[in-house]
């Protein structure tokens, strides 16, 4: 959805993994950013690498990675490093991953301003890769890391190695920082499915069925024989199933069982539930079944989502169902729970966001204690706040009647004519509890600018100007809520014509709250018009939701005799 937040993971290697103290003040200054929520810390004696994991908006991000390279810059000297992992700076590499409401393009720009300005600020040098590349060839990590920090010297000198920000001759900053890559590439699934067998051999048969890369092709035998090679030496191969994935078979004694153990390393090209399916049919085609999935880490939402629509469909049900509905269907259908407890709470990005980040909120009262809270001697929640509830639960009851319809006795080649309506109104009802809130958030703002401070002219100046712009935004957002409310008729007049007829009432009721909404949210949007000193702009608000008003009222009642000729 077009307001839906937008979300990047940041997975920055440092070379230090032997001295916790570097670490904890390297991932200090990450989490000092606002809005940051620290997944994981990953350190590693042998490699000499720390693997750091976070996640936020944007802005907080790439903030809070420049911090963590500047931390690293300042602590870790490269003149002393040793390991065994490839690496060429004391922030070896700087990925940004896509999670949700943003485009890997859009990780890819912004992977390229914070190279450049990690290479301006702080003096690194910075190559681009993977999607934020500027060549092809550098693309490739590898390519950029060729010759390691060792290299450095070399590479920072000679045209066509040398960095795409930052290029110098080698000095002593340089020297001790090293190089760091940032780039932008897709987010990388780990997961492991489970078998009913204890065969490696089987588990690794289905792992090279699947994989991207495939299994040798081999001269008679297809087990024992020679690889075959082409005209320059190389073994030839047989691609397998599934684009973008990784995978290789093994047992896991602490379960007693063999695994596909697969990394997905472009969630587009393979989704979990199409990696799942082709396992299956591989494993099934080899006398094993898949009885479950193991999910390494964390996922986005969006996976989930995608699995649980799929599903649903196979099924010919509704995906207008919500959220958690259609996750319950992907754990479910996938095992996720098999070999121990899935919480999505715990495993999908945006949802540990939600609650590391949790203000209390209206929509999540239960009903008593919602209406009690408004019977308080507080001016909110009010109307404006009632009139965007009463339209969500216009869109909910719309919605529930598309359901029951995608699900009636004989309709089963409907249900995608009754789905789509059905996704439509859980949508409707997402926007709308959100302005719940938002309209009892716009009443504070309001409140908070008339407690401006106003002892000098240009105190009072700058507390008036807030004042206007917080009832500007407090008379915009319950016309949001009717515009929101209006598009209900349209969904509770299909249900009325075409769906389930026992449920004809439901969509009538649906239809009332619909009107008291855009009525409601009216009132709302003119008492607020009234404080505006802009006149010009207040009285477009107001003839705007004065058109809403009569063409709601006209909607409703042809809706409502629709409904009475069905009864």
């Amino acid at each position: 959805m077009s307001n839906q937040k937008q979300i990047v993971e940041c997975v920055p290697n440092f070379s230090e993994g032997r001295d916790m103290t570097i670490i904890k003040k390297i991932t200090d200054e990450i989490e000092r950013v606002k809005g940051i929520k620290l997944l994981d810390v990953d350190p590693g004696e042998a490699t000499n690498r720390t693997v750091v994991t976070f996640v936020g908006e944007p802005a907080a991000v790439t903030e809070a990675a420049f911090r963590g390279v500047k931390a690293a810059a300042q602590l870790i000297d490269m003149r002393n490093h040793h390991g065994a992992h490839p690496r060429m700076g004391a922030t070896d590499v700087c990925p940004l991953i896509p999670v949700a409401g943003i485009t890997l393009e859009e990780c890819a720009t912004l992977a390229r301003q914070l190279a450049e300005r990690i290479a301006n600020e702080l003096q690194v040098p910075c190559y681009c890769y993977e999607a934020a590349a500027f060549t092809p060839e550098r693309r490739n990590l590898a390519v950029c890391r060729a010759g390691e920090y060792e290299a450095l010297a070399e590479k920072l000198s000679t045209p066509g190695k040398q960095p795409d920000f930052g290029a110098r001759p080698i000095d002593e900053q340089a020297a001790r920082t090293g190089c760091t890559a940032v780039g932008a590439r897709d987010f990388l699934i780990a997961t492991n499915f489970n078998l009913n067998s204890t065969s490696t051999r089987r588990a690794n048969a289905i792992a090279f069925d699947v994989r991207e890369k495939g299994r040798p092709v081999r001269e008679g035998h297809p087990i024992t024989g020679k690889p075959k090679l082409d005209e320059q030496g190389n073994v030839i191969m047989k691609p397998g199933t599934l684009k973008s994935t990784k995978a290789i078979g093994w047992y896991i004694d602490e379960y007693k069982i063999a695994q596909v153990s697969m990394n997905i390393t472009n969630i587009n090209d393979t989704p979990l539930h199409v990696a799942f399916d082709e396992v299956c049919r591989c494993a099934q085609n080899r006398g094993l079944r898949v009885t479950g999935t193991e999910i390494v880490g964390l996922i986005p939402k969006r996976t989930l989502i995608e699995a649980g629509e799929y599903f649903l469909k196979k099924q010919q049900r509704s995906t207008g169902i919500p959220e958690e509905d259609i996750i319950n269907i992907a754990v479910k259908s996938m095992g996720l729970d098999d070999l121990k407890p899935f919480n999505p709470r715990e495993k999908v990005i945006e949802y540990l966001l939600e609650d590391a980040y949790k203000t209390d909120k209206l929509v999540d009262l239960t009903v008593k204690g919602f209406a009690q809270e408004t019977s308080r001697e507080s001016p909110a929640p009010g109307g404006g706040t009632i009139a965007a509830y009463m339209g969500a639960l216009g869109a909910a009851l719309g919605a529930m009647v598309a359901n029951l319809s995608s699900h009636k006795p004989g309709w089963d080649e409907r249900c995608p004519e009754f789905s789509a309506w059905a996704v439509k109104g859980q949508q409707l009802m997402d926007e709308l509890l959100g302005l719940v809130d938002e309209d009892t958030q716009a009443f504070n703002r309001i409140m908070a600018a008339f407690g401006m401070p106003k002892a000098t002219p240009e105190d009072k100046a700058a507390r008036s100007a807030a004042i206007q712009e917080a009832t500007l935004y407090a008379t915009q957002v319950p016309l949001r809520t009717m515009k929101a409310s209006f598009a209900v008729f349209e969904l509770c007049e299909a249900m009325t014509l075409t769906g389930n007829p026992n449920s004809v009432s439901d969509a009538g009721v649906g239809t009332l709250a619909a009107r008291a909404a855009v009525l409601g949210a009216g009132l709302n949007v003119k008492i607020n018009a009234g404080s505006l000193k802009d006149r010009e702009t207040a009285d477009a608000l107001v003839a705007e939701a004065n058109k809403l008003i009569a063409d709601a009222n006209a909607a409703e009642a042809r809706i409502i005799a629709l409904v009475e000729e069905r009864l």
